[in-house]
């Protein structure tokens, strides 16, 4: 390697990307330091701390900070800077309960107008969340599951829908993966989804809400244990 590379920051081959593209970078890397719980639920992010660590100049981590804050990953409070959304019980129930009320309007937007090209692309989503589970790529089945979970909202069209979905996202990608890191989780059951997709495509709408009832409200469930044996720990621990 020639002495010039050597020298060489990760700031300064960022700085040489487009602007859309160095933010995503960024936003990517702090999204992964969360997810796998490099930086803690809870934790005041510091900006000149991070900056430094992506060696990064402190407007595009802001932007890329912002991003984060719309995907629901990130909360600014007033007067105490911006944190990584907490873990809490009350959140995921309603978290959980709003979501059935949800996809289940965005079936019913959709339900007339399904076709060959939804069949197909509902489909592919479950194939490739699959592959993911089969691979054991925890951070990419999560990806795959909300993507999943996110065509009905997608095929709508219906853009305020698509954006209360994408308020939740994050969150719910920050439960799963601190579930799934606690129990040694590598994404959901390879089936658990298979009857999800079989009762979208089917003629039966009351199958589909129930379906969908009882689909989130294991994933609550399950969620709601894990958060209620962490409190326990840390009540222990302290």
């Amino acid at each position: 390697m020639a002495d010039g590379a050597k020298g060489k920051t990760a700031g300064s081959v960022l700085a040489r990307v487009p602007k859309a593209t160095f933010r995503a970078h960024i936003a990517d890397g702090l999204r992964a330091a969360i997810l796998n719980g490099d930086i803690e639920p809870g934790a005041q992010l510091v900006e000149t701390v991070l900056a430094d660590q992506f060696g990064v100049s402190r407007g595009p981590l802001r932007e890329a900070m912002r991003q984060l804050i719309d995907e629901g990953l990130l909360i600014a409070v007033p007067y105490t800077g911006t944190h990584v959304v907490g873990l809490s019980v009350d959140d995921v129930r309603e978290i959980y309960s709003m979501r059935v009320t949800l996809e289940i309007f965005a079936f019913e937007q959709i339900w007339a107008r399904r076709d060959q090209s939804f069949r197909q692309g509902l489909v592919a989503r479950l194939d490739a969340l699959t592959a993911c589970i089969d691979a054991e790529d925890d951070a990419a089945s999560i990806v795959a599951e909300l993507q999943l979970h996110g065509f009905v909202y997608e095929a709508t069209g219906h853009k305020l829908l698509i954006r209360t979905w994408d308020s939740i996202r994050g969150r719910l990608q920050l439960y799963w993966a601190a579930h799934h890191r606690a129990h040694g989780i590598r994404g959901p059951r390879r089936d658990g989804h298979d009857r999800y997709v079989a009762m979208a495509l089917s003629d039966d709408f009351d199958a589909l809400k129930s379906e969908i009832t009882d689909h989130m409200a294991r994933g609550g469930r399950q969620t709601e244990e894990f958060l209620r044996g962490r409190e326990a720990r840390a009540v222990q621990g302290s």
